[in-house]
């Protein structure tokens, strides 16, 4: 199974972006929790950041002709706002969980609205690191229901 993992806008500063809200973990730390979940899952995991959003959609066709199984995405602010992306993330028939490590149902009012939520499967915010690893579960379990 393969899963793509999709970091989005700034996340290449986690461990020294506000603190406060994504906690002190790096996107390496991340990472690497990722592929030993994905190890015990029987997932390959490949991880992707990019702050810029055109490069995310080739990433995001590319997903496509790779056949990957699941994407997981954490688009940071390119979700309130990104239609390309949502276009992108349209093409894909694999299962697609939106994630955040803040709950942004609790923050400012512009990150209530996720522009991708009518076509993923499902979203996780607000366990900080964690909702990685919620997301990478919920994908394989999508896929393999998926079949």
């Amino acid at each position: 199974m393969k899963v793509l993992m999709l970091h989005g806008v700034n996340h290449n500063m986690f461990g020294k972006r506000d603190p406060k809200q994504y906690g002190t973990i790096t996107l390496d730390e991340i990472n690497a929790n990722l592929h030993q979940l994905g190890h015990e899952l029987g997932a390959e995991v490949e991880c992707y950041q990019t702050n810029h959003e055109g490069d995310m959609c080739e990433r995001i066709h590319q997903a496509y002709f790779d056949h990957v199984d699941a994407v997981l995405i954490n688009a940071g602010a390119w979700t309130h706002y990104s239609y390309a992306i949502r276009d992108a993330l349209a093409v894909l028939t694999c299962p697609i969980v939106e994630l955040h490590m803040s709950n942004i149902h609790a923050r400012e009012e512009f990150r209530h609205h996720s522009v991708f939520a009518e076509i993923v499967k499902g979203q996780i915010c607000g366990f900080g690191a964690d909702s990685y690893l919620l997301a990478l579960r919920a994908g394989v379990s999508a896929a393999q229901a998926q079949g």
